[in-house]
């Protein structure tokens, strides 16, 4: 039986790239690519990091219920997760990896209730992760400040999840999440 792995965390914790670690890992998963009306940054590509879609065609996919989840997650930039990618998903065979944000991640655990495990992905300090936002390079002071806000409403949520995983150095929290992944997909 195809299940759900849904990864969360506040922004720059290094949901991404402990996402792409378990991809790597375990062959039997495949990423869920969200949808999402944000601009698209430098290295990122359609149809495999996002679907990068207009505003219009993506209300117009709420209107036709397309979305198992979606939200506006900042102004003018929605995200959302499209029914026919997880069918994609598991037409191949595949469980499922999300990587959405808390609201998305908690939204996807109730729908998909015993067929998904939520993990979260725990910065180790507020001031990490602003250190961490400012090293990438891809957004503005406000938009830092901004998502540290967000970060902070977020991790009063993380004992909602399954697992709380803190990453503190980046290596053993890829471990520890692919150890409690793998057990939960063989029991």
């Amino acid at each position: 039986m195809p299940k759900c792995i849904i990864i969360c965390a506040p922004s720059g914790a290094g949901k991404t790239t402990i996402v792409h670690y378990l991809l790597k890992q375990n062959k039997n998963l495949q990423f869920s690519v969200s949808a999402t009306t944000r601009p698209k940054r430098e290295n990122e590509q359609h149809g495999k990091d996002y679907y990068f879609i207009s505003e219009e065609e993506f209300k117009k996919n709420i209107s036709e219920n397309k979305f198992v989840e979606w939200e506006e997650v900042y102004e003018g930039a929605f995200y959302g997760t499209l029914k026919k990618e997880i069918e994609r998903c598991w037409n191949n065979g595949h469980h499922v990896v999300f990587d959405v944000d808390v609201e998305g991640g908690l939204n996807l655990k109730k729908y998909f209730g015993e067929k998904a495990i939520a993990l979260f992905i725990q910065p180790p300090s507020l001031e990490i992760l602003k250190q961490r936002l400012q090293k990438r390079g891809t957004e503005t002071t406000e938009k830092i400040s901004s998502r540290i806000a967000k970060a902070e409403k977020e991790l009063a949520y993380a004992l909602l999840f399954t697992h709380v995983i803190i990453n503190n150095e980046l290596e053993v929290a890829c471990k520890e999440t692919l150890a409690i992944i793998e057990k939960f997909l063989n029991e």
